[in-house]
């Protein structure tokens, strides 16, 4: 029998955040957890894998990831140097520097479209909260859906640890949100 998907839904933010810190109560230290997370119209996808014993090395991560409505070519990609996820080659994508010194030496950053990838960046607080977490990747994906006609794109943020802590996970998936509503802008 298959699990019904859990879907946590609100009208903002901190109503959303209220029922995933009730969620997390239930269950605050889970090996996996998934959840649709419906804000303004919008599904974030949670997943967090925290299994310590898959085969000889532990694996953790977190991934946040929302389905683009948008079909333009806008492409970008942001990682750590080590990341061990295997990054593509992006045809067209060029390696770019944002001019904020922290961000341009943490991570490797590449975009089809400068100009677009400067507005994602812009807010302090996004570039900063970023900074602050393990090795990552966040880009524009594309998946095959069963229910879709091919490719379709996703925002998805990576990370390779697995984090429990409710109000952390609140301020990435605030920094995700962000970063989401001005891809689609």
């Amino acid at each position: 029998m298959e699990e019904e998907e859990k879907i946590i839904s609100a009208t903002d933010e901190d109503q959303l955040w209220e029922k995933v810190i009730a969620d997390f109560k239930a269950d605050p230290d889970p090996l996996e957890y998934h959840a649709v997370l419906e804000q303004n119209d919008r599904r974030i996808i949670l997943d967090i894998f925290n299994n310590h014993a898959v085969g000889f090395e532990a694996v953790a991560y977190v991934t946040f990831s929302a389905y683009l409505y948008g079909r333009d070519n806008f492409r970008f990609s942001i990682y750590n140097e080590g990341f061990t996820e295997e990054i593509g080659k992006f045809f067209g994508m060029q390696d770019f520097l944002l001019g904020y010194r922290n961000f341009d030496q943490r991570f490797i950053i590449k975009t089809n479209n400068e100009q677009k990838l400067s507005s994602l960046f812009a807010d302090m607080n996004v570039r900063d909260t970023l900074i602050s977490l393990p090795n990552l990747s966040l880009g524009i994906v594309e998946y095959t859906l069963e229910e879709a006609d091919g490719k379709v794109p996703f925002l998805e943020l990576k990370i390779e640890k697995a984090i429990n802590d409710p109000a952390m996970l609140r301020k990435i998936y605030h920094t995700f949100f962000s970063v989401l509503l001005l891809v689609e802008a």
